[in-house]
């Protein structure tokens, strides 16, 4: 196992087992593992906890688990856990951060404080130019450059900060060893020599679409700020951003004319309240300097989910109905449901939990929820 942290090689295939069995997302994920106290215990609990789905539920086999480590040994890739103290901080704190990582390079910049660039992947040549010219400006003032490894303002990003002799971790779609676009396959290697490849997926998996929103999450989760430097009104850029806000870190935009659909998105960030970015200095003003994130562990979701409950509230059934009540097809954050409801968000995330088990409750971003099959 080439992996530098504590988890055991038993306990990483049970981790591995859980988050890829089909309906585990790093949310159920974690208040499996809060309810259950670890990925093993979740697994045997599973198939009672979903005999009542339409489709049972098809746990990973230890043998799947042990094909996926050999093959990252194969590809030199190691793994990161939750429970690793160095688990990115930032990451850390976000709902859905993942609970898996593969990466290739240098581990501790996932720890280091950072800056988001991404914008369109047919970037215009001033785009591109401007993409790579705050790249420079962020590796000089200390910082790290996260973007994606897309063709366009994210491949010119890294680029520029490999030139400025730099640190720049690339977030992929895919298998942290699965090279995609393939024009890049020289900016992957550079990157996993010089700065750090990371992803959740398994090793050889295919970048496909459904998987970038995933991926633009980690790209926000691990920055202090998200810069957008082109953007059409449908680019995933967009979602990067929006997650961005959503997780509490600085969105910036560089505006653009409006005779250039790519200028959309940017223009459109910068009338919702984005940080107009024309240079460096329009940055590291909101920003200030580089600094390393503060060292505390990661807050686990046991502790999340063991709050006080303050009402007289506890019984199970009484709960679920309060739940179902304040629930629809339309999806619902998940603090006004506890809101709703008048019960500890502890009582609320295991109702929400079982129903997600049985099948009646679908997961959205930023942390909201609906029922599945009402009107």
């Amino acid at each position: 196992m080439t992996s530098s942290s504590p988890t055991n090689r038993d306990d990483l295939i049970d981790w591995i087992r859980l988050i890829r069995t089909e309906g585990v997302g790093p949310i159920m994920f974690r208040q499996l593992v809060s309810r259950f106290g670890a990925p093993s215990e979740a697994l045997h609990h599973l198939p009672v906890l979903t005999a009542k789905r339409k489709k049972p539920m098809t746990l990973c086999t230890p043998a799947q688990a042990e094909k996926e480590i050999t093959a990252a040994d194969r590809a030199g890739l190691t793994y990161m856990t939750w429970r690793d103290e160095d688990y990115p901080t930032a990451l850390a704190a976000i709902d859905d951060a993942p609970p898996v990582l593969l990466l290739k390079g240098d581990r501790s910049l996932l720890n280091r404080a950072g800056i988001a660039i991404v914008g369109a992947r047919n970037a215009s040549v001033n785009g591109r130019k401007i993409a790579a010219q705050l790249a420079i400006g962020l590796v000089k003032a200390g910082l790290v450059v996260i973007s994606g490894m897309a063709r366009g303002v994210d491949g010119a990003a890294h680029g520029a900060a490999l030139r400025a002799e730099g640190k720049t971790i690339a977030v992929l779609a895919g298998g942290t060893d699965v090279i995609y676009p393939p024009e890049h396959k020289d900016l992957h290697a550079q990157i996993a020599a010089a700065g750090v490849v990371v992803s959740e997926a398994p090793p050889g998996a295919e970048p496909l679409a459904a998987l970038f929103p995933r991926r633009n999450r980690i790209i926000s989760g691990l920055s202090r700020g998200v810069v957008v430097v082109e953007a059409t009104p449908r680019s995933g850029s967009l979602i990067t951003a929006r997650l961005a806000g959503e997780q509490g870190r600085d969105v910036f935009a560089v505006p653009g004319s409006p005779l250039d659909p790519r200028a959309q998105g940017p223009n459109g960030l910068i009338r919702d309240g984005a940080v107009l970015v024309e240079n460096i200095d329009d940055i590291l003003s909101v920003i200030g300097a580089a600094s390393v994130p503060p060292s505390v562990s990661f807050r686990s979701s046991q502790n999340l989910l063991q709050d006080i409950d303050n009402t007289n509230i506890n019984d199970d059934n009484t709960v679920m109905k309060l739940v179902e009540g304040a629930l629809g097809a339309s999806p619902t954050a998940v603090d006004e449901v506890v809101r709703q409801c008048q019960v500890s968000p502890a009582l609320v995330a295991t109702a929400l939990l079982e129903l997600e088990l049985a099948g009646r409750l679908e997961r959205y971003p930023g942390n909201r929820v609906a029922l599945i099959g009402t009107t």
